[in-house]
């Protein structure tokens, strides 16, 4: 899914003010469709990705970049001669189109200054990467022949045609662009849906923005133009109003909207999604958003995720199995007193034992009463009184030692399983790949599973944050690495930490500026805990709360693991819609 027009806007304005300026140090092509430009700033060099894949065409800034082959593809190539030590002069959009140009100045013969453009189509299977100076196309990312298009070819030495434009109202335009959309809704002839029409009449907005201006007009989903009144249409005017005007002013909120099963992402959009009710989760930035969206891998449809539930989930049947083994064990060496009973009383009495007796009956010296109390002793015929006592003492100790071995045994294996449970918890919560991957590298690195050839660190991603209605911070680990990562890099020592009760699940970190949070902060922030956790569904949950300063990591355990005192424990029941409420804040 791809953001349309209007919401490619605060991406463009995002990336020309970030990197306007910005030197051109090297340049890439790791795929077919694909380039990675290294953007070099004072103290700073950025990733600006390119990408023209007709699947997933997108333009950001990158946390994470793809592998680079060998031998750079011939376009890498061209790019490198043309553009590097340019420097980027501005980066624009043309009338909310899904085209993109960057403008760069190459320092040319004789020292002359010359503007070369960059163009980016971002318009599905036809997208592109084309290069033009004055006017005239270099060469692209992907050529088009009088064969493939008799409208409009792509090929080195030509004239640069754009794309047909849009016809329709831009929002943007003036004022009164909204009264303008209204005038054409109602004299227009179509009976069709609202959100149809106002795709067809404007420019830039595409289905899921056309669907949320009409739910935040109040209007029926699937109202036609023809039943529209003065009323409805002046609330119309209202909802997009709603969402321009924070647009001009530059306010963003940058939001993605993963269905409920997480199966796949319903919408994402530069401001928040009212009108669908999957899971909204917000980002700082527009890059951020792109790239989570062009790493989501849907929960149903992600063998990478599926292949480590069920190796995860496989590993932890094992581990219960062994453990019921080792468990019978320690149960059966619980019998270990019995025999050193047995040869204390057979050493008590060895004068009374006739030799090659397959047993004896003996006042049993651990009774109340042994005057009257007898056991009786299975003994060996082979071996003698003394032997028969020593045999008993020797049987003893080795039940004694194993006793021992096996409590630690039982001890590691089930906390392996619980470690083995929160990857399952992770893995659950996970949504996109860059998380997966994440988890992967986590196993990799536990021993769990081999990663074949030389692959560069994943980088951490970043933990949930949330903001309760007076404003503290909330931070949440969304695996291991972010649990340890929120609670040891991020958190400071009089913050309060949060996790469910021997439940796996998130580190949550409550900011609490050296106060004490209210009470209606502290069941917030376990209300988050209690949510990202393996008790999601439950009510009632457990979750212990304490000060930073007395969380403890051991040393040498498993990431995500620690020990803590001082804690209270707050009763909570998760519930969806406040979760959601405090992430989308």
């Amino acid at each position: 899914m791809n953001l349309d027009g209007l919401s490619l806007a605060p991406l463009v304005n995002e990336l020309d003010s970030t990197l306007t300026g910005g030197r051109v140090d090297k340049i890439f092509q790791p795929d077919k469709y694909t380039i990675i430009i290294w953007l070099r700033q004072p103290g700073i060099t950025r990733p600006l990705l390119i990408s023209a894949n007709p699947e997933n065409p997108r333009l950001h800034l990158a946390q994470a970049v793809p592998e680079n082959p060998p031998v750079p593809p011939v376009f890498a190539m061209l790019l490198r001669k043309h553009l590097e030590d340019g420097r980027i002069a501005r980066i624009c959009q043309h009338n909310l189109d899904r085209t993109v140009s960057i403008y760069i100045d190459v320092r040319a013969e004789h020292g002359l200054i010359v503007t070369k453009e960059l163009i980016i189509e971002l318009m599905g299977k036809h997208s592109n990467i084309i290069l033009t100076q004055d006017g005239v196309i270099t060469d692209a990312i992907r050529r088009v022949g009088p064969g493939m298009s008799r409208f409009r070819q792509v090929l080195p030495g030509r004239q640069f045609l754009p794309p047909p434009p849009q016809s329709g109202v831009n929002l943007f335009a003036t004022e009164s662009a909204a009264k303008i959309l209204s005038t054409l809704l109602k004299e227009s002839p179509a009976d069709i849906t609202l959100s149809k029409a106002i795709v067809q009449l404007t420019v830039g907005i595409g289905p899921v923005t056309a669907h949320e201006v009409v739910w935040r007009s109040g209007l029926p989903p699937d109202i036609s133009i023809k039943v529209l009144d003065i009323a409805d249409l002046t609330v119309l005017e209202e909802a997009i109003a709603k969402i321009i005007i924070p647009f001009k002013r530059g306010e963003t909120q940058p939001t993605i909207v993963v269905a409920e099963d997480g199966s796949r992402i319903q919408g994402l959009a530069a401001f928040s999604l009212e009108h669908l009710s999957g899971q909204s989760r917000h980002f700082s930035t527009m890059s951020e958003l792109i790239e989570f969206a062009a790493s989501f891998k849907g929960r149903q449809d992600n063998p990478e995720k599926t292949l480590l539930i069920k190796l995860v989930s496989g590993e932890i049947s094992r581990l219960k199995r062994k453990d019921g083994t080792l468990s019978q064990e320690l149960i059966d060496a619980e019998e270990a007193d019995s025999f050193r009973r047995n040869a204390d009383i057979l050493m008590a009495h060895l004068y009374v034992v006739e030799p090659k007796t397959p047993e004896v009956i003996l006042p049993d010296l651990y009774a109340t009463d042994p005057e009257i109390a007898r056991t009786t002793i299975p003994l060996d015929p082979k071996l003698t009184p003394l032997q028969n006592a020593q045999h008993y003492y020797t049987k003893y100790n080795k039940l004694k030692r194993a006793q021992h071995s096996l409590t630690i045994q039982i001890q590691e294996c089930q906390s392996e399983i619980n470690y083995l449970d929160s990857i399952l918890v992770a893995l659950d919560h996970a949504v996109s790949l860059a998380e997966i991957n994440e988890i992967r590298l986590e196993l990799a690195e536990a021993g769990y599973i081999k990663i074949t050839g030389k692959r560069r660190p994943a980088p951490l991603g970043a933990p949930l944050s949330a903001t309760t209605p007076d404003g503290l911070s909330i931070l949440i680990g969304k695996n291991n690495r972010q649990n340890d990562l929120v609670t040891f890099k991020q958190a400071r020592s009089n913050d309060l930490w949060f996790h469910t009760k021997d439940i796996p699940g998130s580190h949550v970190i409550l900011r609490s500026d050296n106060a004490d949070p209210s009470p209606a902060n502290l069941t917030l922030a376990a209300t988050l805990a209690a949510y990202f956790s393996k008790a999601r569904q439950s009510s009632n949950v457990p979750v212990d709360c304490t000060r930073r300063r007395y969380v403890k990591k051991p040393a040498g355990a498993k990431p995500g693991f620690v020990i803590y005192d001082h804690q209270k424990t707050i009763y909570v029941t998760p519930t969806k819609e406040l979760v959601q409420t405090l992430l989308d804040k």
